[in-house]
């Protein structure tokens, strides 16, 4: 599935191009010292087999969505493709596991440890005594060291994207021996497990020149399971082989080819059989998914005829023959019978390409899992309607994120738990729901938001040229409903809290078990006391209206609430652009109107979400191992530059507060990983209050994959293991989650 979104950890950090309001927010969550364990929503989905089941040799045939423009993962324009290269040909001092949480890498480190902590942190790294450069040299203190000169920011020669953690070091040099490095930082850095992964000789940051272009399209020297061979741009591929100077277990490819096919020809390339591995979307997925199907339970014959349908040759002939004679022999004329024929040798033509595609992949199968990234609904707060805080809370809170996840997760057979957090996912040792911050889903409430921000159900709008003012109509239908009103209980116009079902004949909003159909909340007596009024309580104009009330537009100050929603136009963001149309129905029942722009998708981001150009967007996050060091960043407080434009680094909502800074900035300092994740557990329920931005759903990855294909697919939190990867010998099968491999198929 393609999603639009933020690129990967390298690029993460880089420098893009209000505080809390007077609201009284609720109790907040994720504020405990006590420990709230998660476990990852869906397994990594890879078919998983022993290297002794897997055949040596063979080249497999990677779609990806780039060649990139640089093979530096530490440069602004590094993107997906950059991260696979440097995974696969690059040192990596640590990995994620299952649990998206570092683990040390054997194959370069037998150990790391913090050995000081006063005067000042200590980082002592003891390297594999096999650990070296595929010319031969040592992998060492000088490695590390030029990469911590050119990413420290003290020297602007340096191209780089990000300093984080690197500008914390005051000194490298070499420990007891060759094989011990020892690192010594001037503040305390609790992320330090993710500094130098991964790892450039130090032919590519010894010097500016070298760092900035020598790195670009070719990596002369690596130290990974395999090598770049070539970046070819003009075949849109990049070719990687086999490191012979790699001393772990060797590669059981003879090369990776990573080919550049966009996302709307990948099943073409599939059926065409010029792939072995491809993200593909969950249309195709649908389509891989029966293609592979063994057999109809129920007739016992293979699903869409892959193998067994009949050839398209003499018995469509002669079917087509009998079909002109039967019509000539009951009276139709020659051109009618022909007509006849014709038509059927076209549907009989398509039907015999249809199983010819299906044949081609039913070889395929489909991998799933859970991305470790997050879809997000961003509210740009730096002016207009979302300047305020009530605002962006009533958008939140009208929001129902369970059918949200539900309406891309659940067609695809993948758990469909929202995400409770903006800087972890479920699973990984920093997550806990602190959606409890904001609130559940409430209409109600959500509208009484609006109302105490002064925006009036059906109040004028201005119009140019001395149109009728907006809205007249709905004041003088509203005077009508109240003149009705009064005509039954003598009602003066105000709306009083508790008598909701006053109308109780004609459906009042609320289901037979007396649950309010908006907000979710049950009354026992029909009465309501959600906001802390006594029963029968008077609420002045402007409350919320009652459940299942119709939502007459909002307006203020002669302008009506309507939000720009901004969405990309391309042929994979079919999915977020129905994620939006089910949120601008959400928010049409609270009042908030909505006008959906499309955009190209090579300027959404630049030219939109980057320069502030929109109320609503859709975008993605990728999660990470160290959400102090990455996460701050994309919810720092805005902070004026010295030319006077906003720095906003990759906060693109411009919601921020001092106090979760500062949170931030203390659990990057302790290096007592408990408190941590109470400090990120409290920045993020008070990200959640302000309402800057609302995670929905964990992505989807598919992947379809041949089916002799090994140990690659859905690779979910797990760093990739190259060097297993392969094609299973004769014979030899790989082994699946539990769950069902292929989607269901959409209805």
């Amino acid at each position: 599935m393609s999603h639009v979104g933020v690129g990967p950890r390298a690029v993460m950090r880089s420098v893009a191009f209000l505080t809390a309001g007077v609201l009284a927010v609720p109790a907040l969550a994720g504020c405990t010292s006590e420990d709230q364990s998660s476990k990852p929503l869906a397994e990594q989905d890879v078919a998983a087999a022993a290297r002794a089941r897997i055949a040596d040799g063979g080249t497999l045939r990677w779609a990806v969505d780039s060649v990139p423009d640089t093979l530096n993962a530490f440069q602004s324009d590094a993107d997906a493709t950059t991260t696979r290269v440097a995974q696969a040909v690059l040192p990596s001092m640590f990995r994620t596991d299952e649990t998206g949480s570092p683990v040390r890498n054997p194959d370069y480190l037998e150990s790391a440890e913090v050995v000081d902590t006063e005067p000042k942190q200590v980082v002592v790294y003891k390297l594999n005594q096999q650990a070296v450069w595929s010319d031969g040299r040592e992998i060492g203190a000088a490695d590390f060291a030029a990469q911590w000169r050119a990413l420290s920011g003290k020297d602007s020669a340096y191209w780089t994207a990000r300093n984080a953690g690197y500008d914390r070091i005051e000194k490298i040099e070499r420990g007891a021996n060759d094989l011990e490095v020892k690192v010594t930082f001037s503040r305390p850095y609790a992320d330090w497990k993710a500094l130098f992964t991964p790892l450039y000789p130090k032919d590519v940051t010894g010097t500016p020149d070298a760092f900035n272009d020598g790195a670009r399209r070719t990596l002369k020297v690596s130290a990974g399971p395999f090598a770049v061979k070539k970046v070819d741009t003009k075949g849109d591929r990049v070719v990687l082989t086999g490191n012979p100077r790699w001393w772990g277990e060797p590669a059981k490819l003879d090369q990776i080819v990573l080919r550049a096919v966009p996302r709307d020809e990948r099943v073409s390339e599939l059926v065409a059989g010029e792939l072995d591995l491809a993200e593909i979307d969950p249309e195709t997925a649908d389509e891989v998914g029966l293609a592979g199907a063994p057999r109809d339970p129920a007739t016992g014959t293979p699903l869409m005829g892959p193998g067994g349908s009949p050839a398209p040759g003499a018995q469509g002939r002669s079917a087509a023959e009998a079909l002109r004679s039967w019509a000539v022999a009951n009276g139709s004329d020659e051109e009618a019978a022909e007509e006849e024929v014709l038509a059927r040798e076209k549907r009989q033509e398509a039907e015999a390409k249809a199983r010819r595609r299906q044949q081609a992949l039913s070889g395929y199968e489909v991998r799933k899992s859970l991305e470790p990234a997050y879809t997000q609904l961003a509210l740009n707060g730096a002016d207009g309607p979302l300047a305020d805080e009530r605002v962006r809370r009533a958008v939140a809170r009208a929001l129902d994120r369970e059918k949200l996840a539900e309406t891309v997760l659940k067609p695809l057979g993948l758990p469909a738990d929202p995400v409770g957090s903006h800087i972890a996912l479920s699973g990984q040792p920093a997550y806990a729901d602190g959606s409890g911050a904001l609130g559940e889903q409430n209409a109600k409430e959500a509208r009484a938001l609006l109302a105490d921000a002064g925006w009036v159900p059906g109040g004028p709008v201005k119009k140019k040229d001395g149109e009728e003012a907006a809205g007249a109509e709905q004041e003088k239908k509203d005077k009508d409903e109240k003149d009705g009103q009064k005509s039954e209980g003598d009602d003066d116009g105000t709306y009083i809290v508790g008598e909701d079902n006053k109308n109780a004949g004609k459906n009042d909003g609320k289901n037979d078990d007396g649950a309010d159909r908006e907000s979710g909340e049950k009354h026992s007596s029909g009465k309501n006391t959600a906001q802390g009024g006594a029963p029968g309580a008077y609420a002045p104009k402007g409350t919320a209206a009652p459940a299942g009330a119709a939502a007459a537009p909002l307006a203020k100050d002669g302008k009506a609430l309507t939000l720009r929603f901004v969405l990309p136009s391309g042929p994979g963001s079919e999915t977020l652009r129905t994620v939006a149309d089910r949120i601008t129905d959400m928010l049409k029942e609270i009042g908030i109107g909505t006008k959906i722009t499309k955009v190209p998708d090579e300027s959404y981001f630049k030219d939109h979400i980057a320069a502030g150009e929109y109320d609503l967007a859709l975008y993605s996050w990728p999660a990470s191992a160290f959400p102090a060091t990455d996460a701050r960043p994309i919810y720092a407080k805005p902070v004026p530059a010295a030319d006077g434009s906003l720095n906003v680094a990759q906060n693109y909502t411009r919601v921020g507060t001092d106090q979760v800074d500062q949170l931030f900035d203390r659990a990057m300092a302790t290096l007592d990983q408990k408190e941590a994740r109470d400090l990120l557990r409290k920045a993020d329920s008070r990200i959640w209050a302000a309402a800057g931005s609302v995670p929905l759903y964990q992505r989807p990855q598919l992947v379809a994959a041949r089916k002799n294909l090994a140990n690659a697919g859905a690779f979910g939190f797990e760093t990739p293991l190259y060097e297993d990867m392969g094609f299973l010998e004769k014979g030899a099968r790989g082994s699946r989650p539990s769950a069902p491999s292929s989607p269901s198929p959409s209805s």
